[in-house]
């Protein structure tokens, strides 16, 4: 499998559709605040530089991880990662991305939140050294 990637600042004039896409198929989205693209929306609104993707040599979207800040800590969000590609180190280099990122702006403590009962998730969190 080839995994070469590289991770790229979010441009919602390229990548809109394929995040949105990616996000139905790997996160499902039942409730309307959820909404992809009102997700995309009001993170481009924040305009900190928080939002990235991962493309594949050809410039196709393969992942995502949101970063934010709540003025007490950072936190990831929407980390993803395209089902074919899940364990080629995608999802670890964009957390690392993240949390580089957050930590250039000084948030030296970073959360995230897990739905309960998602084991997959949380091993892999703990893998990249998060605890609960």
């Amino acid at each position: 499998m080839n995994t070469t990637f590289q991770i790229a600042a979010f441009d919602s004039e390229i990548h809109s559709d394929e995040v949105i896409e990616l996000w139905v198929n790997v996160f499902g989205y039942e409730t309307a605040h959820d909404e992809p693209s009102l997700v995309i929306h009001r993170k481009k609104e924040m305009k900190d530089g928080l939002f990235f993707v991962s493309l594949s040599p050809e410039g196709k979207v393969t992942g995502t991880v949101i970063g934010g800040y709540d003025g007490h800590r950072g936190w990831i969000y929407s980390l993803s990662v395209s089902p074919n590609l899940q364990r080629s180190g995608i999802g670890t280099a964009l957390i690392n991305h993240a949390e580089a990122a957050l930590e250039s702006k000084g948030y030296m403590k970073i959360n995230l939140q897990i739905m309960e009962g998602n084991a997959k998730n949380q091993a892999f969190y703990e893998t990249v050294g998060y605890t609960r």
